[in-house]
């Protein structure tokens, strides 16, 4: 027993520190792969433009209403989505009803009550959305979504 007790020590010790390795290093490893929904929305830069120029290129989708995450939450909101030009405008408003309607409503039901608590958890949908909605549109880009009314209310 007494020739073992070095060997078990050793092994033990090995053990240990292979674990607390992967403790450490996984967050780090997997941080780099997980993509970050603000790091693309903050690469499509924002233009100063006029009030009839942000008109002509803002869309809403007013009164969307749906369960979150945990079905004992409603949310009612409305969005603003600017674009980048009248023609993508024009193609967004042709399909916002039957594609990005559900875009919305889907991430919606993803999200929790707590992630939308707050301006940076607003945000985070925004950039999200931005992200998803991006993915459909064929003509131009959505460059910002402004959330004009949000209601948060347990049933």
């Amino acid at each position: 027993m007494k020739k073992m007790l070095p060997w078990l020590i050793t092994i033990l010790l090995a053990i240990t520190l292979i674990v607390v390795a992967v403790v450490l290093l996984t967050p780090q490893l997997l941080g780099k792969n997980n993509s970050n929904p603000n790091t693309a929305a903050q690469a499509i830069e924002v233009q100063k433009l006029s009030a009839d120029e942000l008109v002509e290129m803002t869309s809403e989708i007013t009164d969307i209403k749906t369960n979150l995450a945990d079905q004992d939450y409603i949310v009612l909101m409305n969005f603003a989505f600017q674009l980048n030009d009248k023609k993508s405008k024009e193609e967004f408003d042709k399909i916002k009803e039957f594609k990005i309607k559900p875009i919305i409503i889907k991430t919606l039901a993803d999200t929790k009550p707590d992630e939308l608590r707050g301006s940076g958890g607003k945000d985070q949908l925004s950039a999200k959305l931005i992200n998803l909605i991006n993915k459909t549109l064929t003509e131009g880009k959505l460059t910002q979504i402004e959330i004009t009314n949000y209601i948060l209310t347990s049933l």
